[in-house]
């Protein structure tokens, strides 16, 4: 009898583990479905309580009434409001946000030919952002009140205070227009416009697939600066968190008994203070990406970089709310999306959180 119970006992136990996982995927499933539908019906009534006429957009100024209440009946407008949402629902589901008034063509086909662009940048932007933020940090911290702790608190003072056209505008004109050490604005030169294949739409990891590597160093030097300039603010915030996150660490008990029993002082800083630390550092990484993501519009527009963010504000500033709207719920899609992702790291990294 016992040995049943037992058996009963390891069975209950192998099944809580799916059991929970189900529930875990279920939260999850849910609040992400609350979430898009929230942000669908935010985007949905500013684009109603937007100062700007969407059919005068689509007829123009000079049409007559009658041209104007029939494209005011087609585009749905004179249904309730919440018709009106239930049909921009199902139209965003099947991935259908309407015709860009630009570029006639679908907004879902503009925003698959732009995005990867603004992806390239903010992923470069990133990675120069980690690889000099933690170490910065981490240095900052352990060196407390010294210089390079001191150097570290105003490089993130600056990337908090400056403006982010001021700094765009500055680089460009001693980089690109006085001393010629990066490229102007743009993905790339004319003559490289084209060369290589479209695959990622990602031009350096085209480049490379094509193995031009032309292409790629041109490239390269087109993104260079507004990748450094996102990744400067992202650094600044990177090392900023790091180096808080790191100073509560090193306080700690466990950190002064490593020390007594004799570890050195990389292993005590990397190995148990920084263990510890990666672990709300991979959230304040995932928001800082989808920060750059969702917030390059004026580096975008300062480097006339083809981006989404672009892309969103020559739609606002043409009226064409097709665009902005789809734009809109692709960036807050993406954020959502980085937030899980983070959460499902967290829980990699961190056993207690599983």
């Amino acid at each position: 009898m016992a040995l049943s119970d037992d058996t009963a006992d390891g069975e209950r136990q192998r099944k809580l583990p799916f059991s929970a996982f189900l529930k875990g995927a279920w939260q999850v499933l849910w609040t992400v479905l609350i979430t898009m539908i929230g942000l669908l019906a935010v985007t949905f009534i500013i684009g109603r309580v937007m100062p700007i006429d969407p059919v005068l957009s689509v007829v123009g100024e000079s049409a007559s009434q009658a041209t104007y209440d029939a494209a005011y009946k087609e585009l749905g407008l004179d249904k309730p409001l919440i018709t009106q949402f239930l049909l921009f629902l199902g139209n965003v589901l099947q991935g259908n946000f309407g015709e860009s008034l630009l570029t006639a063509r679908p907004v879902s086909q503009d925003l698959i030919r732009v995005f990867p662009a603004t992806l390239e940048l903010a992923t470069v932007g990133i990675i120069i952002g980690i690889v000099l933020g933690v170490p910065l940090g981490v240095v900052a911290a352990v060196k407390q009140n010294s210089w390079i702790d001191h150097i570290a608190r105003v490089i993130a003072l600056i990337g908090y205070s400056m403006p982010v056209f001021w700094i765009g505008l500055i680089g460009l004109l001693v980089l690109y227009g006085q001393l010629g050490w990066v490229s102007g604005p743009g993905r790339l030169d004319i003559f490289y416009v084209d060369i290589v294949p479209t695959v990622t739409g990602m031009i350096l990891v085209d480049s490379l697939l094509a193995r031009d590597m032309d292409v790629f160093w041109n490239a390269v030097s087109h993104i260079i600066l507004p990748a450094g300039l996102l990744a400067y603010y992202s650094l600044a915030y990177i090392s900023r968190m790091t180096r808080s996150f790191m100073l509560e660490q090193l306080e700690q008990e466990y950190i002064t008994t490593a020390r007594v029993k004799g570890l050195s002082e990389r292993a005590v800083i990397w190995r148990h203070a920084f263990g510890n630390v990666k672990v709300p550092l991979i959230t304040v990484i995932a928001l800082s990406y989808a920060g750059l993501l969702e917030g390059s519009v004026l580096t975008e527009t300062i480097f006339s970089w083809p981006g989404i963010g672009s892309y969103i504000t020559t739609g606002l500033l043409s009226a064409d709310m097709n665009a902005v709207l789809g734009g809109t719920v692709v960036v807050g899609l993406v954020f959502v999306c980085l937030n899980i992702f983070s959460d499902l790291l967290y829980k990699f990294f961190d056993p207690r959180a599983k």
